[in-house]
């Protein structure tokens, strides 16, 4: 439940505990980002590359609720950076596919070996079922929430 005191706003419940959950998550990427090199922006980046194999720059955009503007930019550091590689889309002379280059594949690899760990020690103890019903909790919430979302634009 949403409540006020004065000027501080806080939650209580499973939102607040969503809320909880999501700053632990981002401290996790905003970690891994800093060891890695790369801001916060770019591992999302990245990440979206890596889930998606390949995706034009107006999908990343759209993907990462970012201006095409502010890809480019994003894409242009990774393309510097070595970790990044733009590839001549095949039937469309005026757009182009982001893939990941075989460093950035490491790093992701890298990435995703380190969230499992963390995610593994951090559920240390609680029981089969117990993660189970938890993945299927946090699954139907995202995708109510992206109902509503949808309804919502």
């Amino acid at each position: 439940m949403y409540k006020q005191f004065g000027s501080a706003h806080t939650l209580d419940g499973f939102p607040a505990a969503a809320l909880v959950f999501l700053r632990a998550l981002d401290s996790n990427r905003h970690r891994i980002s800093r060891e890695a090199g790369v801001t916060g922006s770019e591992l999302r980046a990245l990440s979206r590359v890596a889930e998606a194999g390949s995706v034009t720059p107006k999908e990343l955009a759209e993907s990462m609720e970012m201006t095409t503007g502010a890809v480019t930019a994003i894409s242009t550091r990774l393309v510097e950076a070595q970790l990044m590689r733009r590839v001549d889309h095949p039937s469309d002379r005026r757009s182009l596919f982001l893939e990941l280059t075989p460093a950035a594949d490491e790093l992701m690899k890298q990435h995703y070996r380190e969230f499992e760990s963390s995610i593994g020690i951090a559920t240390e103890g609680l029981k089969e079922e117990d993660l189970r019903a938890c993945s299927a909790l946090l699954l139907s919430v995202a995708e109510q929430l992206a109902s509503i979302e949808a309804v919502a634009s």
